[in-house]
């Protein structure tokens, strides 16, 4: 139920359109009737040598507009139906664009795939349920049944004959409702959205695994792919090819032709049939069958197009990062971590607790084991999620109490993988701060030593990203970190930028971001204790909790977690270097 109501809401905007075209499609397929009646009508008379010329005229004029209103009506349904869907798909994707760009950034981490699957394959896999299935179910309906009416008024049994394998095949088509065919389609489904999903990933990875000479790495990955969907798919043919060939020959028109002759030359010869009688059957027989093809084949677009609206739905259903209705500006630059604890949305909790503060103009370190919760507090300073419980503030002013433009403005970040958009460089690095000029766009790249490679560039900062421009890692880590020295944002998070740059690019990054730092309230994670030693202060994190804080030395004479941590550091160094020797 919850499926057919989010497919319902889906096309609410296109409703009308859709039940304007079903209407022209049924008068079509009525009228498209008529010329076949009027064959069925003239040739009794004509075979007969009887035929009366007003009588012909009549039936060969309306079989000629009845032709002519097909046309029409078909077209003008098609075309409906057409523009609804284009109009449809526009407004979805419009919808879901506008959503994501509200939804919480955490939530782009673990659904990337379900946004892009969205917007990319499901919005589209829509087209044949609003474009063609309505326009195909009224006429495979219509036309059988009009016909059914006129057969049973030329032969009841005749009418039976022909009916014979549309229920025939109408029985063995009942396989489609149960249980284990529909978990076959759903596996169906999901093989077809990890190959789109492995497809996607070779496509938006190979430019960066090239420039580390692992190309290899994502083909075989995308092969493996390939091959374990044909394999699939090979066993899914195997399995229900009996059934489609079995219901095509039954729907065949041949066969209904066949059963006409078989069944009719008997009643013909025993007198209970004229011999023209025989042409409607032979005529309007097969359009029996219709509503059964109908069911084999608008089946999967309904499966397929009910699968693809659950998923848009769930979409548009992930809750928004609420803003407030008076965003406040903070006073100074002052953050603070009242309390703050956070769960996922299963329960899992990964923060309580955190009590911590950082002062203006200050560095302040989160170390801690992998799955301390290192991460997640940093992205919680840019509101990447909101807290669970407690509170973060900048300048006395809740972040939930700020918009996103207001937060923003305050707070720029720097992550491991840098995102960039299918745009100029010009645009790229001028998304924190559009209105800033060339000028400071080039000063912002040469602090973040990236100008010389932009200007080196065939349209330079005007070059197009994602059209032949290949950038290596750490080109695209100093692009980020120029995009963040130009929003001049006072707070800045950064999730240790060299820890996968080029050991060529490292230096280049270290400099820009030391640059990027001066004067700013700094928040990093560090992976690398060796790089924070002359940090303000370091905070131990250790199970989701603020287990210790401090600088470098006092945290080593308290002999505690930090102790540790370094320690062990110094002693895979050490092994490092014996191993090099």
């Amino acid at each position: 139920m919850a499926d057919r109501q989010g497919l319902s809401d889906l096309l609410q905007p296109v409703r009308g359109r859709l039940l304007l075209a079903m209407l022209l499609q049924a008068l079509a397929a009525l009228v498209g009737l008529l010329p076949f009646i009027a064959v069925a009508e003239l040739a009794p008379p004509l075979l007969a040598g009887e035929l009366d010329a007003p009588h012909a005229q009549f039936w060969l004029l309306a079989g000629a507009v009845a032709l002519l209103l097909r046309l029409l009506g078909l077209a003008a349904a098609l075309q409906i139906t057409h523009l609804a869907d284009s109009d449809l798909q526009r407004q979805l994707r419009q919808r879901i664009a506008a959503h994501l760009a509200r939804v919480p950034l955490a939530w782009f981490g673990p659904q990337r795939e379900t946004a892009e699957r969205a917007l990319l394959d499901d919005v589209g896999a829509l087209h044949q349920l609003v474009a063609h299935l309505p326009n195909n179910a009224v006429a495979a309906l219509v036309v059988p049944l009009a016909s059914l009416v006129y057969l049973l008024a030329v032969s009841l049994p005749m009418t039976l004959v022909v009916l014979v394998p549309p229920l025939l095949a109408l029985w063995r088509l009942r396989v489609m409702r149960t249980p284990a065919y529909q978990a076959e389609r759903q596996r169906l489904g999901a093989a077809l959205g990890e190959l789109s999903t492995a497809t996607l990933n070779f496509v938006q990875s190979i430019a960066m695994v090239k420039s580390f000479g692992r190309a290899e790495r994502v083909q075989a990955d995308f092969f493996k792919a390939v091959q374990g969907f044909g394999r699939f798919f090979s066993q899914w043919v195997e399995r229900w090819a009996g059934l489609g060939a079995s219901v095509e020959v039954l729907l065949s028109p041949l066969l209904v032709l066949a059963l006409v002759l078989v069944a009719g030359v008997p009643l013909t010869a025993a007198g209970w049939l004229q011999p023209a009688q025989l042409l409607p059957f032979a005529l309007l027989g097969p359009a029996l069958a219709a509503p059964v093809a109908a069911l084999g084949h608008g089946a999967d677009s309904l499966v397929q197009g009910r699968a693809a609206a659950q998923r848009i739905s769930a979409v548009l259903n992930t809750p928004v990062l609420a803003q407030p209705a008076f965003s406040l500006e903070p006073e100074g630059h002052q953050v603070v971590f009242d309390e703050v604890a956070f769960s996922y949305p299963d329960g899992t909790q990964v923060l309580r607790g955190i009590d911590l503060q950082l002062q203006p103009g200050t560095l302040t370190a989160l170390v801690g084991d992998s799955g301390a919760g290192k991460s997640t507090l940093a992205t919680l300073l840019a509101r990447f999620a909101d807290v669970s419980a407690g509170a973060i503030r900048i300048g006395g002013v809740d972040l939930r109490d700020m918009d996103s433009a207001t937060l923003y403005r305050q707070v720029a970040f720097v992550f491991q993988e840098v995102r960039l958009l299918r745009a100029s460089v010009l645009d790229n690095l001028r998304l924190g701060r559009p209105e800033a000029s060339l000028a400071d766009v080039e000063e912002a790249a040469r602090a973040a030593q990236i100008h010389a490679r932009i200007a080196a560039l065939p349209e330079g900062y005007h070059s197009q990203l994602g059209s032949g421009v290949q950038l290596s890692g750490g080109e695209v880590q100093r692009l980020g970190i120029a995009r963040a020295m130009l929003s001049r944002a006072p707070i800045l998070v950064l999730d240790e930028a060299t820890a996968a740059s080029d050991p060529q690019s490292e230096a280049a990054i270290q400099q820009a971001l030391s640059r990027l730092a001066a004067g700013r309230t700094v928040l990093v994670i560090a992976h690398r204790l060796s790089s924070i030693q002359d940090a303000d202060q370091i905070a131990v994190l250790q199970g989701g909790q603020l287990v210790e804080c401090g600088q470098h030395q006092r945290l080593l004479e308290q002999q505690g977690v930090y102790a540790g941590l370094w320690a062990a550091q110094q002693f895979c160094a050490a092994q490092t270097v014996e191993g090099q020797a």
